[in-house]
C-alpha cells in the first residue's frame, strides 16, 4: 500500500469520554486545525442522547461553525434514526457514520439493542444518508475483542461485513474498541473482510491500551486496510467500554506511514504544532509520543 486515506476523529472520538467539557470554539479551532494539517475526512461530532455523553451535546452548534469550501468531508455519528435525522438537518455534514457491535452485551450497553439489532439499524442508517445525497459509513465495534464477552470470532465479524456491504456504505470500518488486537489478529481479520466486502474498502480503528496500536495500523495498511482513523494527541475512549483508553495518535500514526513511504496527505509538522494545542487546551500532557519526541530527520544547519 503506498497511500491511505487519512481520518482525524479526534474531535468526536477523541474528546467523547473528556470529563472537562471542551468549548464549541475549540472543537471548531480543533477541527480547523486538522485541516490546515491535511486532513480531508474530519469525524467533527456524533449525534447521541447528551445525557448519555455531554461532551457531544453541542452537535448542532459545531456543525453551524464548520468551515465550508475546504475540501474537507465532516463527518457526523449516528447510532439510530433520531440521530440520522438530527444530522442530515443541520447541512453541514458530508458523511453519516453509523455503528454495529460484534457482541450483544456490549450493542445493548452502547445503543439498547442485540448485534444483530444493530447490524439492520446500521444498514438503515446508510441507507437513509444515501438516500440524503450523503455517504454512508459503517463500523463493526469490538471487531477484534469484546470488554464483556471476551474473544469475538472471527466469521462473526466477517458475517456482518458482508451484511452492512449490502446497505451500499462507501467503506467497512473494524475497531478495536477496547484495544486488544494483536498485529497477526488484525492482518488475518482485514485481509478477510477485504475479500469478502471487495471492492469496498476496509478502513481501521484503533485503540491503543495496550501498546499495540501502532503496531496494528501497519498491520493492516500491509493487510490492504486503505483507510486509518486516528486521534490527535491520541486522546479517546467509550463511555460504554469499560477500561478503554485513546485512539492511536495522528501524529504517530503519520510519522509511521511517512517513514515507510505510506502517503497520507498530512503535514507532519503541522500536526504535531496542534497536538501541542491540545495539550493546552486539556491542560495536561496527551499521550501521543511523536510531539513529545526530538524532530527526526532534523534539519541540516547551514
Amino acid at each position: 500500500m503506498s497511500a491511505i486515506t487519512f481520518v482525524e476523529v479526534g474531535p468526536r472520538d477523541g474528546l467523547q469520554n473528556e470529563k472537562t467539557m471542551i468549548s464549541t470554539a475549540d472543537k471548531l479551532a480543533l477541527i480547523g486545525r486538522s485541516i490546515a494539517a491535511g486532513a480531508r475526512r474530519i469525524e467533527v461530532t456524533s449525534f447521541v442522547n447528551p445525557r448519555r455523553v455531554p461532551q457531544m451535546a453541542d452537535a448542532e452548534a459545531v456543525c453551524a461553525g464548520l468551515p465550508q469550501g475546504t475540501g474537507a468531508s465532516f463527518i457526523g455519528l449516528v447510532l439510530n434514526a433520531r440521530g440520522a435525522e438530527r444530522a442530515i438537518a443541520t447541512g453541514a455534514l458530508h458523511e453519516l457514520g453509523a455503528v454495529c457491535v460484534a457482541t450483544d452485551r456490549f450493542a445493548i450497553a452502547n445503543q439498547g439493542q442485540t448485534s444483530a439489532e444493530s447490524v439492520a439499524s446500521a444498514s438503515a442508517i446508510v441507507t437513509v444518508a444515501n438516500a440524503a445525497g450523503l455517504h454512508g459509513q459503517a463500523t463493526i465495534a469490538a471487531a477484534f475483542g469484546c470488554p464483556f464477552e471476551g474473544e469475538v470470532p472471527e466469521d462473526r465479524v466477517v458475517a456482518m461485513a458482508e451484511a452492512l456491504a449490502q446497505a451500499g456504505p462507501v467503506e467497512v470500518a473494524l475497531a478495536d474498541t477496547i484495544g486488544v488486537a494483536d498485529p497477526a489478529h488484525v492482518s488475518r481479520l482485514v485481509r478477510r473482510v477485504a475479500k469478502a466486502i471487495a471492492p469496498l474498502p476496509v478502513r481501521v480503528h484503533f485503540h491503543n491500551t495496550r501498546g499495540t496500536g501502532i503496531a496494528n495500523v501497519w498491520a493492516a495498511v500491509e493487510a490492504g486496510a486503505s483507510v486509518v482513523d486516528a486521534a490527535l494527541g491520541g486522546l479517546g475512549g467509550c463511555p460504554f467500554a469499560p477500561g478503554a483508553a485513546g485512539n492511536v495518535a495522528s501524529e504517530d500514526v503519520v510519522y509511521m506511514l511517512h517513514r515507510a513511504g505510506v502517503a497520507t496527505g498530512m503535514d507532519l509538522d503541522r500536526l504535531i504544532d496542534a497536538s501541542r494545542w491540545l495539550a493546552g487546551v486539556m491542560d495536561r500532557k496527551l499521550p501521543g509520543m511523536v510531539a513529545h519526541a526530538p524532530a527526526f530527520p532534523q534539519a541540516v544547519q547551514e
